[in-house]
């Protein structure tokens, strides 16, 4: 993702206060600008990662995960989110009482109940809880 079009969707997931970033692999850049806002950060992967500055990095399997990690989250988010992991999402955003948004990658479509909003040049999709 080019940084112009990162900028909507760091102020679009800037709007809660905590957030829980599932699946940050490599790529920890959205993170990094939510907590240079100011936002508390957990990310999540299932491989070690190093956080960048002000971001809270937590091991977990969103397939099972550990709620705890989730709690107290006003938002789950996912960027490149694969079809078989959008339940998933969807269910630990659910049960931590959070809000749940994700992208896609390419022509994958959204496979669990969510309305499309237009973020910059991108689609963020907010899950139907």
């Amino acid at each position: 993702m080019h940084t112009q079009s990162n900028a909507g969707l760091v102020d679009r997931l800037a709007r809660y206060d905590e957030v829980v970033e599932v699946g940050v692999g490599n790529r920890p850049d959205i993170a990094a600008r939510l907590a240079e806002r100011g936002c508390s950060v957990t990310a999540t992967d299932v491989y070690d990662r190093e956080p960048p500055t002000g971001v809270r990095f937590v091991r977990d399997d969103v397939t099972d995960p550990d709620a705890s990690v989730y709690r107290g989250a006003e938002a789950v988010y996912a960027l490149r989110c694969p079809p078989e992991l959008q339940r998933p999402l969807v269910d630990a955003a659910r049960t931590a009482g959070a809000d749940c948004l994700f992208t896609t990658l390419g022509g994958d479509p959204a496979v669990v109940a969510a309305a499309p909003e237009t973020v910059g040049n991108q689609t963020v999709f907010r899950a139907k809880l």
